[in-house]
């Protein structure tokens, strides 16, 4: 054997490495993107819950609901002075 096939040989088995953990990497890459859709899918459906629940509070505080606290404010600090 000449150096040219242990060079070959040794080349080719670094590459199989390189091979290996490039396959190993790929697939730890397809499962963190899977987990980090999870948590995007979550963190939306969690923005939706919010976003409906501040609208509904914003119907509660309609223009006439806070000037009838706002009197009732008024008179209660009137009758204090």
């Amino acid at each position: 054997m000449d150096w040219a096939q242990i060079l070959v040989i040794i080349l080719s088995i670094f590459l199989a490495i390189f091979l290996l953990l490039a396959i190993i990497l790929t697939v730890m890459l397809i499962k963190l993107s899977h987990q980090i859709k999870t948590v995007t899918d979550s963190a939306q459906r969690t923005a939706d819950h919010i976003e409906k629940a501040v609208s509904g509070i914003t119907r509660l505080t309609s223009p006439g609901l806070l000037i009838k606290e706002l009197t009732k404010l008024f008179k209660k600090f009137k009758k204090r002075s």
